[in-house]
């Protein structure tokens, strides 16, 4: 999809940061060709939104410390590459070349034997089955009313607002709204408060899933680029300050799909700036559960000290018991979900009771119930990680610390090369692209652990074998592919 940024500044200060000891990039050659060619990757690679206005020359080479006459080079390199757009009247704006377009993803189809689409595991399913037994003897009462709950059963989300209470942020369960799902929380939201042409600030990487509502809303989804280690906050805080977004989508939780969580200092500072620029923020907890390494600081709304209205948090069974139990959750205050449950009746009227009174007995057993999946995932995380590095070991791991998925950088911008080799071998993966828009995160690619162990095996096998094969690289070692 094409984003128009018009509204949108490259700071020379921050690009300078992005850029890095940018000299070696190029171990030969002129230093305007090496600054081409890092600013290109940083495109490639989504750290640079297309569509944004480069600085001016002199700003540049001011905050590189290096001649106009370089960032003047280096700009007509990037013109003629195609990843400049210049303008008569204005200033250059970033690109992707035709070549480099990917177009819009098309529809994953699961007709392999093998996937590592979804980041999900299966359920816990004696605790599942039990749940849902008591589900359907407690049933009774609700078969006397209508079955319509536009905000939830009261049994349900009193458990949701008590699991909140224990986390830190003191909850009542009429600041709870139950959906089905957190996508369908998410509409809900975006249904409520954004139009056709309004930004909605994401980070980039994030949930495919999201960025597809937000297109499909109208609004125009508005990427901030993270580090390999975290969330960039300063340049969040300055494209929530130029763009004025309607919304703002973010996952500080085990973050989908590169696993890293905000530490409790920069949930201070990004609570500061969501009251400061009173940008209304979606923060999407759904894979909170899934901690790996260390408990998780408490949820972002804890830390308003004003504006509590601006932070509507969204939360689901899925991750944390089972993805075929289609009940999330929005956590708001009262004005907040009032004016959320004055659109939904155009959109659904209600989540089903069963689910709810199931999901209800989950949360009261989530204490007992989630430590033994976090044991899982962390095992699987080790041997994926282990499989990873013995088959594919120029790929590169970002940190992982929690969630269900590892991401991978590539030695090269081949990633939907390698996912259309994989689907054609029978395994199904999404390419990076799929996590950003315009086109970028070729370099890289998500791998989910939440398989069983003997899949991983089979499943890593054969992305190592398709990497192979789109880089022409030898033939492997024969205990490699193995499974």
């Amino acid at each position: 999809m094409s984003i128009e940024m018009s509204a949108r500044s490259l700071d020379e200060v921050l690009l300078a940061r992005e850029l890095g000891n940018w000299r070696t990039s190029s171990l030969s050659g002129p230093a305007y060709l090496g600054l081409a060619d890092a600013i290109r990757l940083l495109i490639v690679d989504g750290r640079l939104p297309v569509g944004a206005r480069y600085p001016s020359e002199r700003a540049l080479a001011d905050a590189l410390r290096v001649s106009r006459t370089t960032v003047t080079a280096a700009y007509a390199q990037l013109r003629e590459d195609g990843y400049l757009n210049a303008r008569r009247g204005a200033r250059s704006t970033t690109a992707l070349p035709p070549t480099a377009l990917t177009a819009s993803p098309a529809p994953l189809v699961r007709t392999g034997t093998l996937s590592l689409a979804d980041a999900a595991p299966s359920a816990p399913a004696a605790a599942t089955l039990e749940a849902f037994a008591r589900a359907a003897q407690r049933v009774a009462p609700h078969l006397h009313d209508l079955g319509i709950e536009l905000t939830g059963v009261a049994e349900l989300r009193r458990a949701i607002a008590e699991r909140y209470c224990a986390r830190g942020l003191p909850t009542d369960p009429d600041e709870i709204m139950v959906t089905t799902g957190a996508l369908h929380a998410i509409n809900l939201v975006l249904a409520t408060y954004a139009r056709p042409g309004d930004r909605v600030l994401i980070e980039q990487p994030t949930y495919h899933g999201a960025i597809s509502l937000i297109a499909a809303s109208g609004a125009r989804p508005v990427p901030v680029s993270m580090a390999e280690d975290g969330w960039e906050l300063d340049a969040v805080q300055a494209a929530m300050r130029q763009l004025a977004p309607t919304l703002a989508y973010l996952i500080v939780d085990n973050h989908n799909p590169t696993g890293l969580s905000l530490p409790a200092a920069g949930r201070e500072r990004l609570a500061r700036i969501i009251s400061e620029t009173r940008t209304r923020t979606i923060i999407d907890e759904t894979i909170c559960d899934i901690w790996l390494d260390e408990p998780l600081p408490p949820p972002l709304a804890s830390y308003l000290e004003s504006r509590r209205d601006l932070v509507i948090t969204v939360g689901s069974m899925s991750k944390s018991f089972w993805g075929g139990l289609r009940v999330g959750w929005i956590r708001a205050e009262r004005s907040t979900l009032a004016a959320i449950a004055a659109v939904r009746p155009t959109i659904d009227l209600g989540t089903a009771i069963v689910e709810q009174l199931a999901s209800a007995d989950l949360l009261r057993q989530a204490d007992t119930v989630l430590p033994a999946r976090r044991d899982m995932l962390r095992a699987r995380r080790e041997l994926v990680s282990s499989l990873l590095q013995e088959q594919l070991p120029d790929w590169t791991a970002s940190p992982c610390h929690g969630g269900m998925s590892m991401w991978m950088r590539l030695p090269a911008p081949m990633s939907s090369a390698l996912s259309a080799a994989a689907s054609r071998m029978g395994l199904v993966i999404p390419a990076g692209p799929r996590f950003g828009v315009d086109g970028t995160l070729e370099r890289f690619i998500r791998v989910p652990f939440t398989q069983p162990e003997e899949r991983l095996h089979q499943s890593v096998a054969v992305l190592a074998q398709a990497w192979r094969g789109v880089t022409g690289v030898g033939t492997p070692d024969a205990h490699a592919l193995v499974v």
